[in-house]
């Protein structure tokens, strides 16, 4: 066993893949998710209830009850269910709504922990290329039983958007159900942060979304937006949620405190100016979407991507260029997030480096 799990270390150190644990101290943050600069803010401990059991048995408070129903009205849906992370909410969803005989049909750059929910689901699967809708329609006609279609609105290794509109019109089409997870997007995007699919008022049409707490909100956590019927049976089946301690008060009261704060519009004004700024270089080695947070630089040599990557760091920025097998071959990039807090001179700093 143990030569085994050196020699897997070692491939990864041969291939330039092995990853660790690092502190940044005190890098210039073009890195973090903390896209509105919450997670900076300083917390105190606001209750003295714990964790005292799973919600199913004694860890349900009515301050969590309370936030769940704050959550569901704000973001225009009928229920939510939070979850301990996005990665547990992803997994309590596929691995237990599609059923023996239903197909998932899976943008190819989804996040992992919707793959790995999917992996422990009996249902069939199938990727289709990424925001190819040809592609997406073609695989539909070919799923078995309910098809569910599960895609990001924004997608965090890319920068860019899911084309919503066309995906939701061939989900209508053949009377499949559509998944999106909006990780990325709320907070950033939408009427006080409410995301993408809500900026487009596509809430109604969706059979579920998933916000997560750990980006914008500079927190932890996610919820599950869907209707009253679907949180009854995630909450019955959902292996994820009924098996997991519940989170203490204080994470429910950081959740409520973080996403309705009343300086939300003024924290994404911030940022999309900072995006902007950024973004007034028109380079054809910038393929993110003009308005996203996350910016990849991609189109050159792996060496290039190396000697930058090393630039950065020299001038106080960390970064580090992503290669294969966390991207394709050939989608070697280096990979930028802008926050609402990053001032001119560092971005100044980051352009000339990118583009002396």
């Amino acid at each position: 066993m143990e030569s085994n799990i050196e020699k897997k270390l070692q491939k990864r150190k041969r291939d330039n893949q092995l990853r660790s644990l690092s502190v940044f101290g005190s890098s210039v943050d073009f890195f973090s998710n903390d896209y509105l600069g919450l997670a900076n803010l300083p917390s105190r401990r606001f209750h003295q209830r714990g964790s005292t059991g799973s919600r199913l048995l004694s860890g349900t408070s009515e301050l969590s009850i309370e936030v769940e129903s704050a959550l569901s009205d704000f973001f225009d849906a009928d229920a939510a269910l939070i979850f301990n992370s996005g990665y547990t909410a992803n997994l309590g969803i596929y691995s237990c709504i599609p059923q023996r005989g239903d197909t998932v049909v899976f943008d190819e750059y989804v996040h992992a922990s919707i793959r790995d929910g999917i992996r422990l689901s009996f249902a069939e699967t199938s990727s289709f290329k990424h925001n190819d809708l040809e592609d997406l329609e073609k695989k539909i006609k070919q799923a078995k039983g309910q098809c569910f279609v599960a895609v990001e609105s924004l997608y965090s290794m890319e920068g860019d958007m899911a084309p919503l509109r066309g995906i939701l019109a061939l989900v209508e089409k053949y009377d499949a159900r559509l998944i999106v997870d909006e990780a990325h997007a709320v907070g950033v995007f939408g009427e006080n942060g409410k995301g993408i699919v809500h900026a487009r008022a596509m809430q109604e049409r969706i059979f579920l979304r998933v916000i997560t707490f750990g980006k914008a909100y500079g927190f932890h956590g996610a919820a599950v937006l869907c209707s009253h019927r679907t949180k009854e049976f995630l909450v019955n089946f959902s292996r994820p949620f009924i098996y997991s301690t519940a989170p203490s008060d204080d994470f429910f009261y950081r959740i409520k405190s973080q996403v309705f704060r009343k300086d939300i519009y003024s924290r994404q004004k911030s940022l999309q100016k900072n995006i902007h700024y950024f973004r007034e270089i028109d380079s054809p080695f910038l393929v993110s979407e003009l308005n996203s947070p996350i910016q990849v630089y991609r189109g050159v040599g792996i060496d290039q991507l190396r000697s930058m990557a090393t630039d950065c760091i020299a001038q106080g920025i960390f970064t580090k260029p992503i290669f294969s097998p966390t991207v394709p071959l050939g989608k070697e990039c280096l990979r930028f997030c802008f926050h609402s807090y990053n001032t001119l001179e560092e971005i100044n700093t980051l352009k000339n480096i990118l583009f002396p």
